[in-house]
């Protein structure tokens, strides 16, 4: 694992080794993992450190993105798969998206309140993370917390998350298979594609079959799916479920791994795969440059000369915008970076 590197976890002075923590954690424990992904979670150096560490075990798993309104019944869904899956000898893995608590930040459902039927069973982990207010369904580090899971070696990974309804495409870039869950009677299907999230799904549920309008949503779907663009030869599946008696679930994750089939025929996994990569370093040079200008900025000294010529109306905010870009750099600059020579001992 490479060298020792100290974290501070839990109580006030405790130190903890991250790499016995991955040693742990590669060898099963879920107290290791759950510590482990607390790190990544909160974005500090350690955290990226695990993630450095992990990186080349990824890429194993396959993950489903579940997404759909609230109360459709996403979690009971996701808890019969899982059952079904670990029948097959599959281990799962679940990232569960919660709202956040508007006085902690942290998940309000958490993981003590959800699927406990498999709390004991060692093929199984839940991870439940806030929103923290972003919108999109998705916590800004849930991409990662799958990646760990990934790593340490879950063959399927469920992200569930939260459902707002609108901006449900962050899901996409970490899925390679999108599951949308509409329900009948309720116009779902209608504001799914107002949302901009049925062109994102790679199959869908109606899921509470049993209460009616059920054919009718899903010949709703149908005809809405039709106007979308082809999917590279793709048709997405609809099926009909009852997630409380486990009635279609089986049709429903047989779809998935249809989807599944179709992508590695293609060569489409690996592409997808790719992509989420590039889209992982862009989000990552985005961040980085965004810390660096700002920090430029602030040592240069002129934004709040800027500001009052913005506020005063001589200037517009993209042209200070411009200003402290250009300038920063220049003011930040020591003489000896100037000069093209390097000393040997530089």
């Amino acid at each position: 694992m490479g060298g020792l590197r100290l974290c501070r976890l839990g109580r006030p002075g405790r130190l903890m080794n991250i790499d016995v923590l991955l040693k742990d954690a590669l060898a099963g424990s879920a107290q290791a993992l759950a510590r482990l992904i607390s790190l990544v979670e909160d974005g500090d150096p350690e955290g990226q450190a695990v993630l450095r560490a992990l990186h080349p075990r990824a890429g194993r798993a396959y993950l489903i993105g579940v997404t759909g309104p609230p109360g459709v019944g996403k979690s009971t869904l996701v808890d019969v798969w899982t059952a079904s899956l670990r029948r097959g000898g599959k281990t799962v893995g679940v990232v569960a998206v919660d709202p956040s608590s508007p006085f902690t930040g942290g998940a309000l459902l958490g993981d003590r309140v959800r699927m406990q039927d498999h709390s004991n069973d060692p093929g199984v982990f839940i991870r439940s993370m806030a929103t923290r207010g972003h919108l999109g369904g998705l916590a800004p580090a849930t991409a990662d917390v799958a990646k760990v899971l990934d790593a340490v070696g879950y063959d399927m990974i469920f992200i569930e998350t939260v459902g707002t309804g609108q901006a449900e495409v962050d899901v996409v870039g970490a899925g390679d298979t999108v599951v949308i869950v509409l329900v009948p009677g309720l116009g779902d299907a209608v504001q799914a594609m107002k949302a901009g999230i049925m062109e994102i799904g790679e199959a869908f549920v109606v899921n509470k079959a049993d209460h009616g309008d059920a054919d009718r949503t899903v010949a709703e779907i149908t005809m809405l799916l039709q106007l979308n663009p082809d999917q590279g030869g793709w048709r997405p599946p609809v099926v009909k479920t009852v997630a409380t008696s486990a009635q279609g679930t089986d049709d429903a994750l047989a779809a998935i791994e249809a989807h599944r089939r179709f992508l590695v025929a293609n060569g489409l996994l690996e592409r997808r795969r790719r992509d989420r990569r590039r889209a992982e370093i862009l989000r990552v040079v985005e961040s980085k440059a965004r810390d660096r200008a700002l920090d430029l900025i602030r040592r240069g000294g002129r934004l709040d000369e800027l500001l009052e010529r913005v506020y005063r109306g001589e200037l517009d905010p993209s042209t200070a915008a411009d200003e402290l870009l250009m300038e920063s750099p220049r003011s930040t600059r020591s003489p000896r970076s100037k000069s093209p020579m390097r000393h040997k001992d530089e």
